[in-house]
């Protein structure tokens, strides 16, 4: 099995960044990547030219983390676009604690937020109330406290604070290209 064909982890992610001398989280580009192929239409180089800056080097340091690194963005790309609406935040899972797991989210919220940020006024102005209160509320979880303990009312939380910024991400998408995917409305709406 190809690189192309598997499903790619948080970890799976964070190794090729420890090949290239980073310690930093997935999560943050994560966030990023999918604002970019909403709003961007980012291609492929310039998303590999945008990570190894993120990483401080000048290329991926051989064909197979390139691969890896190209592989995380068609696997974003093919999920929210798909009709399945599967995306799904680049995060740590339950081998994490949950603190790290808030970590995470809230990163990833800090990096989707950067480029929606800079999203003009025009492209704002189309936007449902929907999405806009969407994006509000991303700007709390960013905000968020993420020293958490490992307890179940903090997982439930967890996980209902993961899927707003799913489908915050999968609504973003969807409003910004009509028809892909072909869904109702009523199912991305995150009330």
């Amino acid at each position: 099995m190809s690189l192309i064909d598997e499903r790619q982890d948080f970890s799976d992610i964070a190794d090729v960044f420890l090949l290239h001398g980073s310690m930093q989280s997935p999560a943050f580009l994560d966030g990023r990547l999918c604002a970019l192929l909403a709003l961007q239409d980012l291609d492929a180089q310039a998303w590999l030219e945008s990570v190894c800056m993120g990483l401080g080097v000048e290329q991926p340091r051989d064909p197979a983390s390139a691969e890896r690194l190209l592989g995380w963005r068609r696997q974003t790309l093919e999920a929210l676009s798909g009709s399945e609406l599967t995306y799904e935040p680049v995060l740590p899972d339950e081998l994490y604690s949950l603190g790290e797991q808030a970590t995470a989210l809230k990163e990833w919220a800090l990096g989707f937020l950067e480029v929606v940020e800079e999203a003009d006024d025009e492209t704002r102005s189309r936007w449902s109330e929907t999405l806009k209160e969407a994006v509000a509320d991303l700007h709390e979880l960013a905000a968020m406290d993420s020293d958490i303990d490992d307890s179940p009312e903090n997982e439930n939380d967890l996980f209902a604070l993961t899927e707003h910024a799913r489908m915050a991400a999968m609504l973003l998408y969807t409003e910004q290209h009509p028809g892909q995917p072909q869904v109702e409305q009523s199912d991305v709406s995150l009330h």
